[in-house]
Parts: C-alpha cells; sequence; structure tokens
C-alpha cells in the first residue's frame, strides 16, 4: 500500500471523542503496543493528531533488549503468532531520545512497560512519569524472575503488588494490561482494582505453537508465541464482558478487532476504548477506517456519542 497524501489535515467526529481515565482521546482506538512502532513509522498513512485516539508505544523494559532469535512471526488461520521478545531499546534511551520527536504530535501516548520484578516495575513508572506521557501500560505478561519466571498476570496478589508498586510512585493513570492465560480473568481484574489501578486493558496475547512439519521443528525461534487477530476475538469479548461485570474501573478491549463493528462489539461488552493491533499490519490505515465505521455506526443510530454503547448488553 502507498503512502497517502496527508497535507489535508482531517477533522475528528466529535462524536467520538472519549475521556478515558482522564486521558482525553479524539476516537476510542488506541494503536496497539507492539504493532504500530512508537507512531510516526504509520505517520505516512495516517494523520497521528487526528486519527489515532492514542498510541501505546512499543514495550519497554528497564534496559535495552535485542528480543528473541527468528523466525519471531508466523502466520496462522485467522492471526499470527509472534515472540519478539520485547526488542527495544530501554527506557531511559526512550525518555531521552525518542519520546522529544514523538511530542510533536497531538496524540496521548502511553507507555507500555514490563520488568523482571516488583522493584523494577516501580523504577519504571517513575522513569517514564514524564512530560509527554499521559498514562502508563503495565505489562504483566512477562516472566516473574523471583517466582521462577512465572508470569505476574497469573498470580492475583502478585497483580496487587505490581500495581500497588506502580500507583505509588507515580500521577499517571495506571491501566494494568493482563493476560488471557489465566483461569479466572475477573479475580486477577479485582486484584488491580484493590492496587489502586485507573484501569485495565484486555485481552494480551493467547500462548500458542505452530510446527514446521517438514522441518519437523517449531515455526517460531522461541517454540512458543502470543496469538491475535482475529481468532482470539471471541475470547477477548467473553473477558471483557466478565470482567465489567466485576469490577468499576474502566477497560480498554483488544483482541481481534478488524473493523468498525468489532470495536462496537467490544465497547458494548464493557469497554471504554479499544486497541487496535494486528489489523494494522494488514492495513496500515485500519485505524482511520475502523473510526470512520464507528462514525457511521453513530449517525445511523442518531446517538450523542460513542459512550452511548459502553456497556450496553449489560442493560
Amino acid at each position: 500500500m502507498s503512502e497517502r497524501d496527508l497535507n489535508n489535515t482531517v477533522t475528528p467526529n466529535p462524536k467520538l471523542a472519549v475521556d478515558y481515565c482522564g486521558i482525553k482521546m479524539k476516537n476510542p482506538i488506541i494503536a496497539a503496543s507492539g504493532t504500530f512502532g512508537n507512531g510516526p513509522e504509520y505517520a505516512g498513512y495516517l494523520d497521528l493528531s487526528n486519527e489515532v485516539g492514542a498510541i501505546s508505544v512499543k514495550g519497554l523494559t528497564p534496559k535495552g533488549r535485542h528480543g528473541n532469535p527468528g523466525p519471531r512471526i508466523a502466520e496462522t488461520p485467522s492471526g499470527v503468532l509472534n515472540c519478539i521478545g520485547l526488542e527495544n531499546p530501554g527506557a531511559e534511551h526512550f525518555v531521552t531520545d525518542i519520546l522529544p520527536e514523538l511530542k510533536k504530535y497531538d496524540v496521548p501516548l502511553l507507555a507500555n512497560m514490563s520488568a523482571g520484578t516488583v522493584e523494577e516495575f516501580a523504577w519504571m513508572a517513575e522513569t517514564l512519569s514524564v512530560d509527554g506521557i499521559a498514562g502508563l501500560e503495565v505489562n504483566v505478561s512477562c516472566p516473574n524472575v523471583e517466582c521462577e519466571g512465572m508470569a505476574f498476570g497469573v498470580d492475583p496478589k502478585v497483580v496487587e503488588q505490581v500495581t500497588k508498586a506502580v500507583r505509588k510512585v507515580t500521577d499517571k493513570p495506571v491501566i494494568v494490561k493482563l493476560s488471557p492465560n489465566v483461569t479466572d480473568i475477573v479475580e486477577i481484574a479485582k486484584a488491580v482494582e484493590a492496587g489502586g489501578g485507573n484501569g485495565i486493558s484486555l485481552i494480551n496475547t493467547l500462548l500458542g505453537m505452530a510446527i514446521d512439519i517438514h522441518r519437523r521443528k517449531p515455526l517460531l525461534g522461541n517454540t512458543y508465541g502470543g496469538l491475535s487477530g482475529p481468532a482470539v476475538k471471541p475470547v477477548a469479548l467473553r473477558m471483557v464482558h466478565q470482567v465489567y461485570k466485576g469490577v468499576t474501573i474502566p477497560i480498554i478491549g483488544l483482541g481481534g478487532i478488524m473493523s468498525g463493528t468489532d470495536a462496537i462489539e467490544f465497547m458494548m461488552a464493557g469497554a471504554q476504548a479499544v486497541q487496535v493491533g494486528t489489523a494494522t499490519m494488514v492495513d496500515p490505515t485500519a485505524i482511520s477506517r475502523i473510526a470512520r465505521e464507528m462514525g457511521e455506526y453513530v449517525e445511523t443510530h442518531n446517538l450523542n456519542s460513542i459512550i452511548d454503547i459502553v456497556g450496553a448488553v449489560h442493560q
């Protein structure tokens, strides 16, 4: 797809505007972390200041990481597996060398952060709580090195500890991104609320695998990877629906959103905002198209605001 002419500024639809945890967005669509670079990579396809609600930047860690060995991507029926391994330059480098460039766009930025210990999460929160960052997205799907590598996000007590540690050191909205690889997602969500989290984003990717039958080896260099795309949407939608009934803090829904209809379903299930990720790998203008489709729905149904549909299926 060729880049489009962005000389003409796009006018946002005011009926799509949302306020998520005090973060004012021109529409409810957030570019999901790990699928959109840090934003400028898509500036040739989208008016970042007017067509994107917010950007969750590429996942950051305390120190730079080279990521996992390849192959890192494997296409699957109705989805994609990835094992990127959080390749990034580190939090401090991001703040000093990358963030200044991002500030020229009038779009809220969420700092997506991962760490290996509760203390590192707190350090990350302090480091990233700077001008230009609208909120912190805390990724608890990463392994806890103090618990034999078990992911933080599978234990509600640990999730509450991480949330409290981050909440203690920042005034930024704290949004905890939940893993779907758990037995009771509502219990984990309640732990975020108990820890003082402002919001929840869900779901992160589902753990999956693909095999090369000719080589008799895993397709991914790391054996397992995170499954995203349309294949996970029913699971994600179900979890958003369940969590909405279990907590009072607002939800960002994600998982397989490819169209305005998908996004509207998530909002009706209880999400106040949504994230779009895999869709942009197929169509770099996906966020603009999805926002336009949502706007058409609002007009067709004579709604004053897209917020009017949040939690509609629970009413």
